[in-house]
């Protein structure tokens, strides 16, 4: 055990924990900006499916019920402009960190072998690269990565943590380099039902793919558009000759998302309306939070989609995470997600709106 667990690096939110005790000793209490985990109530829709569901007594199948299969590819068509999407296409995962951490020891990566993901991103891809013993880089522009040895290549747009995202015309360069160099493209759209300033497209449409889906899988979650990380609701949709062997080890592997989850999902992905009141509870809390960083001093970078905004007084990350513990507000310093971040803080508008306005009020 300890030979697998040698292979990460230190977990980072550990050392969130002595401003997390500032924070919480604030009169007023914490106003927690920092993880960036779902507050609002679970959709009574999606609540109402699950308990439907419950009386489940016999395993559940990996690659989910016909009616979860349909429901994925009618989104997924519906929602990203994806065409002939077809049940090969489609794969539920349990959550999609898991997915992230153990995708890359799911597709025999090891040492040799390379895996790429943004300057600033998500700490998991470097997770999964270490547990699968293979190398990994960051990048500013994959095109200029050496395609030897790159088996592994993450996008993710919208970003987290800087919000930012990638044009079409970019991603469909991307996509075209990477086809050239046998290079296979995992995506990660976790955020993309949540653009503001931007409208954040798939891999899956047919302008960046070219109408095929060839080396190109997206991931997708119903964690932040439906308050749903409590169930741990995921999906991949792409090359189905990438997911077929990925659904094959999954199996062996019990890899299987509960049947009421199934049911929860087959609910939520039908129903645009929820995710509409949703969107419009994060706007609200984004632009009361980005109007008071602002007049606190903060430059917004980015954050042009996402539930982050990535902010900056020009000090080291973990002088302005002290800076603000000391206000009661806790946020996730930038060099989380890479050393790129260190002048940096992700905030986080996800907290409810009595703890956003009393942060907006501290600020003040």
């Amino acid at each position: 055990m300890s030979a697998v667990s040698d292979r990460l690096p230190a977990f980072p939110w550990d050392k969130l924990a002595p401003y997390k005790a500032t924070a919480s000793a604030h009169p007023g209490g914490i106003v927690d900006l920092s993880v960036g985990t779902p507050v609002d109530p679970v959709p009574e829709l999606i609540q109402k499916a699950l308990i439907a569901a419950a009386d489940s007594p016999g395993y559940p199948t990996v690659w989910g019920t016909p009616e979860l299969r349909d429901a994925l590819t009618g989104w997924v068509e519906r929602r990203l402009g994806a065409r002939e999407v077809t049940h090969r296409h489609v794969l539920p995962i349990v959550g999609s960190k898991e997915l992230v951490a153990w995708l890359p020891t799911q597709l025999g990566l090891g040492p040799g072998d390379r895996v790429a993901y943004p300057r600033l991103a998500y700490p998991t891809y470097e997770v999964g690269a270490r547990l699968a013993r293979a190398g990994y880089e960051v990048y500013d522009d994959p095109t200029e990565l050496d395609p030897r040895g790159l088996k592994l290549l993450w996008l993710n747009s919208p970003s987290n943590p800087t919000g930012k995202v990638l044009p079409k015309e970019e991603l469909t360069r991307i996509v075209a380099w990477a086809r050239s160099h046998g290079v296979l493209v995992f995506s990660d759209e976790c955020y993309l039902e949540l653009g503001w300033d931007a409208d954040p497209v798939s891999v899956l449409h047919p302008d960046v793919n070219g109408g095929s889906y060839e080396g190109v899988v997206a991931v997708h979650s119903l964690s932040k558009r439906s308050n749903l990380a409590g169930y741990r609701a995921a999906f991949l949709a792409g090359d189905p000759q990438v997911l077929a062997p990925l659904l094959e080890i999954r199996k062996h592997g019990g890899m299987m998302t509960s049947a009421p989850t199934q049911a929860a999902v087959v609910a939520a992905l039908g129903d645009d309306e929820h995710v509409r009141i949703q969107r419009e509870r994060y706007a609200a809390r984004r632009d009361a939070l980005r109007a008071a960083l602002t007049g606190h001093g903060f430059r917004i970078e980015h954050s042009e989609a996402s539930l982050y905004l990535w902010a900056t007084r020009g000090e080291s990350c973990w002088e302005t995470v002290a800076h603000l513990a000391g206000l009661g507000i806790l946020v996730a310093p930038g060099d989380f997600y890479g050393e790129a971040g260190a002048s940096h803080v992700r905030v986080a508008f996800t907290a409810t709106d009595e703890r956003v306005r009393e942060a907006v009020r501290r600020l003040a």
